[in-house]
């Protein structure tokens, strides 16, 4: 088990100097040990599809893939990695060089791929980026919430959408816990979204507050100024963070699609992105790389939603190995080009001004 990075906690550790130390849960060995552990734990699942009983009909699916399938999703992982770095730069810093825009969205993603939970290690690893490079940690900590959230809203609306859709025949025909259930959750969780700014920031922590007490006071501060920034983004209207969130989330359902396209299977689009989100949650357990949270949630969902087990099972192998992959190697290249720009940065020189 690995621990899920905390971003208060990096952005209270890297205010305490301009040229803070990176912080140890992103050093390049444990990231490399991390990295070692996701390759196993792959390694492990694959041996078990390929030799383990009753496994041997998605054992021949992985023997006879069509590589141009798997070469379509690469491709579209790649786009799903550009969408995210398309969102970032409008959201954090609109006069940030694209090239230092690109380089913290790229190492993100990387470590996003060794600790999926929802994006919390990448978002952290970018804090500190961006508190090396001169922002306040209070404005870090608001558009990371906000550039959460117009991520992640893409997902909840969609399945809104669809299971109404489907609800009530238009789409397939599935039973209404399995279509109207998920949107109706979809929408609680949209209106708790909505009603987060009406709890207001609270009041500051006393002088001799706790660190627990002042952390829990920065966070709810985050929280509700981040939903309200995340409101406000959304409705200016910007193409750049609209077009990358929409687009990061499609491309990443279209993955999952190649590779059941891979195994020769046809399978409903309106299988593919209502069992996307719920399977999804997996990735919230902090189990390095999401391998078995993200996979079992899938596999069990995208099962429950008609599709056949064994090709659900290769194909969701297939799409696991490449959302590994792509984000870390982009990642580690970016994190290396990252690192050296901010040491050749002067102290006190500014990525941009925000």
């Amino acid at each position: 088990m690995i621990e899920v990075v905390n971003l208060p906690s990096v952005l209270e550790r890297s205010s305490e100097g301009r040229r803070s130390a990176l912080p140890a849960e992103f050093e390049p060995r444990r990231l490399a040990r991390r990295a070692l552990q996701v390759i196993a734990l792959l390694g492990v699942l694959l041996l078990v599809f390929i030799f383990a009983p009753g496994f041997g009909e998605v054992s021949a699916l992985l023997n006879d893939a069509r590589p141009a399938w798997i070469a379509v999703a690469i491709g579209l992982e790649a786009l799903s990695c550009l969408s995210y770095v398309i969102m970032f730069r409008p959201v954090f810093c609109a006069r940030m060089r694209w090239s230092t825009a690109s380089r913290i969205a790229w190492s993100e993603l990387g470590a996003g791929s060794l600790v999926p939970a929802s994006g919390a290690a990448g978002l952290a690893l970018g804090a500190w980026a961006l508190h090396e490079g001169g922002m306040p940690a209070d404005r870090i900590a608001r558009r990371s919430v906000a550039f959460f959230l117009v991520k992640s809203s893409v997902n909840f609306v969609a399945v809104l959408a669809l299971g109404l859709v489907m609800a009530v025949g238009l789409l397939g025909d599935q039973p209404l816990w399995l279509t109207l259930g998920p949107a109706v959750l979809s929408a609680l969780v949209i209106a708790a979204v909505l009603l987060i700014p009406l709890l207001g920031p609270g009041e500051p922590p006393p002088e001799d507050a706790g660190r627990a007490a002042a952390l829990w006071s920065a966070a709810r501060r985050a929280l509700v100024d981040g939903t309200t920034e995340a409101l406000r983004t959304l409705r200016t209207g910007n193409l750049l963070v609209i077009g990358g969130a929409v687009g990061y989330w499609i491309f990443d359902n279209a993955v999952l699609w190649a590779t059941f396209e891979a195994f020769g299977a046809e399978i409903p689009i309106t299988t593919i992105l209502m069992g996307y989100l719920i399977g999804q949650l997996g990735g919230l357990l902090p189990i390095p790389g999401g391998v078995g949270g993200i996979d079992g949630g899938l596999i069990g969902t995208l099962i429950v939603f008609g599709a056949p087990a064994a090709e659900a099972a290769a194909a969701v192998l297939a799409y696991r190995v490449v959302l590994f992959w792509l984000p870390l190697l982009g990642g580690a290249i970016a994190f290396a080009a990252l690192r050296r720009e901010l040491a050749r940065r002067p102290p006190g020189e500014a990525l941009a001004t925000c």
